[in-house]
């Protein structure tokens, strides 16, 4: 049975899949087979007459290009919406059972496996599913991406509290914070890394500059294992 980390953020678009994608390269670099899963992707595109999600293909490319498409990303819908709106425009439904039975491939295959939800934790993901419970049934340490701007704070608490609390807590193996954008007269980003690191028990990973790589070295492996590093 292969490790893993769940990674979550506490929005869209705050670079969870960027995030991802160098936690796959730095993993990648010390000789782990990494296994990358996105169990239900929207606002997909048609690429070569297929529905390709653009995350999806950015992790497998991380990865080294296990698998295939298909494995990474079983599910994919066009319409920028929660999953199980965006598949009910197109008449069908998410299916629950293939959000949890779609990563046994990876874990069959895999040293470690990382898995990339679709939005924050409450985010829902069909039907009845938010990605909290996939977080759960995978039983990976969740690594919160939050993005380096004004609010981050009370989002990452948010986010942190909603882990602890949810159903019977999920375990945290850290924070990432992340700058996707360029921001011009917002003097919280200078800031925001201390704040989170004063106020939240799961330790601040590391801080990643928008385009850049994590500004300290992190042990992935170890935390993919027991959610904490080994130094």
């Amino acid at each position: 049975m292969s490790g893993g980390l769940f990674i979550t953020g506490t929005g869209t678009g705050v670079g969870k899949t960027y995030i991802a994608s160098l936690i796959a390269r730095s993993l990648r670099e010390t000789g782990k087979r990494v296994g990358v899963f996105k169990p239900v992707a929207s606002g997909c595109e048609i690429r070569g007459g297929r529905m390709i999600s653009p995350d999806a293909a950015a992790l497998w490319m991380a990865a080294g290009q296990p698998g295939t498409l298909d494995d990474v990303c079983p599910q994919t819908f066009a319409a920028p919406l929660a999953p199980h709106l965006a598949a009910r425009s197109e008449g069908r439904r998410v299916d629950a059972e293939l959000l949890r039975s779609g990563i046994q491939f990876w874990r069959e295959t895999s040293d470690i496996v990382l898995v990339e939800g679709a939005g924050g934790l409450m985010s829902p993901i069909s039907d009845d599913d938010y990605n909290a419970d996939l977080a759960e049934v995978f039983g990976y340490p969740l690594v919160v991406v939050s993005a380096n701007e004004l609010g981050t704070i009370n989002a990452t608490l948010q986010t942190l509290i909603t882990a602890s609390t949810y159903r019977e807590g999920l375990t945290v193996a850290g924070v990432v914070l992340n700058a996707p954008r360029v921001l011009a007269d917002d003097p919280s980003t200078d800031c925001n890394a201390d704040e989170i690191a004063r106020r939240c028990v799961p330790p601040l990973l590391a801080t990643v500059e928008h385009d850049r790589g994590f500004d300290r070295a992190v042990d992935w492996a170890a935390l993919a294992v027991t959610g904490t590093q080994t130094t």
